[in-house]
């Protein structure tokens, strides 16, 4: 039975799914929006820092739903999690300190959580995944996000025995490693959106954390610190991501990628070492080979959420989550020279911007989770523009959540620096 058949016997019984969303900015705003349409499920409460972009988001829901429900609309996010009228927690906030404590309460409340929220799960993923799976709950990531959509095209890819040689995106906003609030804000203005998160896009941050979270998902790894980033087209794109030694960028395969022009899309390249396949895929024109690409133009961001909502609720099953331990990592690098006794603050923002490396390699420089920018963040000495971060340039806020989660992550999942992860194509 489908998901969406399985939606239509929810509301024939009147018994809609239940969800509680936290954050009603420009992806929650979208979701909400989309659940007044959808069979089988409601939105019976609604949380942000701005009570009135809270009551926007839920204006607009009860005026387009024909169901007339109660919703519970605050600024206090234990409000709707605790509520009894709310089964499965929607996390749209991007904030790694909010999304901790927002995840934590979703599980002393025992209810499902999707994260709208990259930045807290790449941060302090595997724990929580352990967490709630070890509660019999479901922890996930959402669909339509591109790490999940990418997830989408690697399974269906692997399931068929194809090898997945990379997996990636498109980037969908010029690279400007320097990108702040400022610099973003006209932008943001005319695409009726948060300054702090376009910054986001633009300093790279959002792309290295997207891949960041498919890394940790299926085990590919950044062929380098940053990946390469190449400008390609559908046509080319396995061509110049394959090995060095074929004319290709890549010292090797089994890899996470962003491609500048085949935004908004996600993509694969596969291959197989059987000639009879490799004749089939080619007499179906999915390429020239040895390796080919399969793409997917679109994805819908959280207008996808409510399928991710669904399935962790009617199949108890996840879009996307981590494997286990950390398998990647992106951690902050200065945007701007940093005067010691200053204080940083964190994603999109003006001080840091995130680099994706593997964990391995974090852990082997003393690198800094970006994640971890949170709270109170002072520089213990200068840092130059270009720098990255590690214990000796900056004092973290030990006090936050995120902190404290990160530390018994890293307890719990230690780091064998003298090993590096086990790519299965």
């Amino acid at each position: 039975m489908s998901i969406y058949t399985k939606l239509l016997q929810r509301e024939r019984e009147n018994a809609p799914v239940k969800v509680g969303v936290i954050g009603a900015g420009q992806m929650g705003f979208g979701m909400i929006a989309q659940i007044s349409k959808i069979p089988g499920m409601i939105v019976t409460g609604i949380c942000d820092v701005n009570v009135e972009a809270a009551q926007r988001a839920a204006d607009f829901y009860s005026s387009q739903s024909a169901r007339k429900d109660s919703m519970i609309v605050t600024n206090d996010y234990r409000k709707v999690i605790q509520s009894n009228q709310v089964e499965v927690v929607v996390d749209a906030t991007g904030v790694p300190e909010v999304g901790a404590n927002v995840s934590m309460e979703a599980l002393r409340s025992k209810k499902h959580i999707v994260l709208l929220n990259v930045e807290v799960d790449i941060t302090i993923g595997s724990i929580m995944y352990q967490m709630f799976d070890n509660a019999g709950l479901i922890y996930t990531g959402s669909a339509g996000d591109e790490p999940a959509a990418t997830l989408e095209l690697y399974e269906f890819a692997k399931t068929m025995g194809l090898e997945v040689l990379v997996a990636g995106k498109g980037k969908n906003n010029p690279f400007n490693p320097l990108s702040n609030p400022d610099v973003a804000q006209a932008e943001a203005k005319s695409k009726n959106m948060s300054s702090h998160m376009l910054a986001a896009f633009q300093d790279g941050t959002k792309t290295m954390a997207e891949m960041n979270l498919l890394s940790n998902a299926i085990g590919l790894i950044p062929d380098k610190v940053g990946m390469h980033g190449v400008s390609a087209t559908v046509q080319d794109v396995a061509d110049k991501l394959t090995l060095k030694e074929n004319g290709g960028v890549l010292d090797s395969f089994g890899v996470v990628e962003y491609v500048n022009g085949l935004a908004p899309g996600v993509f694969v390249i596969v291959k197989s070492e059987l000639e009879p396949v490799d004749e089939e895929l080619r007499y179906l024109k999915v390429g020239k080979g040895p390796n080919y690409v399969f793409y997917r133009p679109y994805h819908l961001a959280s207008l996808e959420t409510p399928i991710t909502i669904a399935k962790a609720v009617l199949e108890h099953d996840s879009s996307i989550h981590p494997l286990g331990a950390p398998i990647s990592e992106t951690v902050a690098v200065a945007k701007r020279d940093i005067k010691a006794g200053e204080t940083l603050d964190g994603i999109g923002g003006y001080s840091v911007r995130g680099v994706l490396e593997t964990h391995h390699d974090m852990k082997a420089n003393g690198h800094i989770p970006i994640g971890l920018i949170s709270g109170r963040v002072v520089a213990k000495k200068d840092i130059t523009t270009g720098q990255f971060l590690t214990s000796d340039d900056v004092e973290l806020d030990t006090n936050t959540t995120v902190w404290k989660l990160r530390a018994l992550q890293d307890q719990l999942f230690p780091s064998n620096q003298n090993k590096r992860p086990l790519v299965t194509l």
